[in-house]
């Protein structure tokens, strides 16, 4: 298990579908926030989400680029980096 002073960015696949990323130093409290509508507004629709892929970076500064990163590719790129598994 990781140590609890870094940062997590996160994929989570929605019900429709689509996909999520964020990054958080909490992940499981941030997914059942995500379940239960208060995380953000692009999920409060979609729950049930599902975790489809996760990295751990000890500083939310290289969760952040890796988000961004993430966020930038298309579907068949997110689809291909959770089935790398």
């Amino acid at each position: 298990m990781p140590p609890q002073n870094g940062f997590y960015c996160y994929l989570l696949e929605c019900r429709d579908g689509t996909y999520y990323c964020g990054l958080t130093n909490n992940l499981a409290k941030r997914i059942k926030l995500h379940n239960s509508g208060k995380a953000s507004r692009y999920t409060r629709g979609r729950q049930p989400v599902k975790l489809v892929h996760v990295e751990f970076y000890a500083n939310r500064s290289q969760a952040q680029q890796r988000e961004i990163f993430i966020k930038k590719l298309n579907r068949n790129q997110k689809q291909a980096l959770i089935n790398k598994k």
